[in-house]
């Protein structure tokens, strides 16, 4: 007796998980694992845990919270894509993608998703960059073609947007009420060194103490964190 030959089972992409919120990590893990061709090989809640668990479990896509508790989003975005150039990185935000989704490409993502955004927004981003795409709302795509269209000496609309990636990481730590003595053990910076990124950022606001500077990054992180 005959038997039809089985037809070929395609692997599901595997997708690795950075959230310092459980809660979120368990409801994207549903989510990936609902799919087909999709499926969840691990998670990890801060830096040294991604950076071990991909290294580890080689995934096609890493989902990466950029505002992960007292640590730097970007930094990791920039040290994945040079540990792990095969593998995919996407971001997801739930700050204002108009300062963080230009940021987040240039230091290696592929793709920028804000968590107010459907779950259908999540997989097609995955599936895009999986298709050797990149994935970015229409809003940041015409405000990238504005900037390339813009002369290089206009002034920024604000003082943010002038700001280095590393001066916006401790400003917005300085907004979620971390002290600079906090901020540089955070990062793994010296004291001084932080204090130097202080002082840039006191410059391009137009301030002279970090009590303004401080106020400056409250009043952002009020307007800019989505709740």
């Amino acid at each position: 007796m005959n038997s039809k030959p089985s037809a070929a089972v395609t692997p599901r992409r595997r997708i690795f998980l950075v959230d310092d919120h459980p809660l979120v990590r368990e409801g994207l893990a549903n989510l990936i694992n609902g799919q087909n061709d999709l499926i969840v090989c691990g998670e990890a809640e801060d830096s040294p845990g991604a950076i071990a668990g991909i290294a580890k479990t080689r995934p096609d896509v890493a989902l990466i919270d950029i505002s992960l508790k007292n640590e730097s989003g970007l930094e990791l975005i920039k040290n994945l894509e040079s540990q792990f150039p095969l593998v995919a990185l996407i971001v997801l935000s739930m700050h204002d993608e108009a300062l963080y989704a230009e940021r987040a490409l240039r230091a290696g993502a592929r793709g920028y998703v804000m968590k107010r955004e459907s779950t259908k927004s999540v997989l097609a981003a995955i599936r895009r960059v999986l298709e050797g795409g990149v994935y970015v709302s229409e809003r940041v795509v015409n405000s990238m073609a504005r900037r390339l269209n813009t002369s290089r000496k206009a002034a920024a609309s604000s003082p943010v947007e002038c700001l280095s990636d590393r001066e916006l990481e401790i400003f917005r730590l300085l907004g979620q009420g971390r002290t600079t003595s906090q901020i540089a053990q955070d990062l793994h910076l010296s004291l001084k060194t932080v204090q130097v990124y202080c002082a840039r950022a006191k410059e391009k606001f137009g301030v002279t103490s970090l009590g303004e500077l401080l106020r400056a990054a409250i009043r952002w992180e009020d307007a800019t964190h989505v709740k």
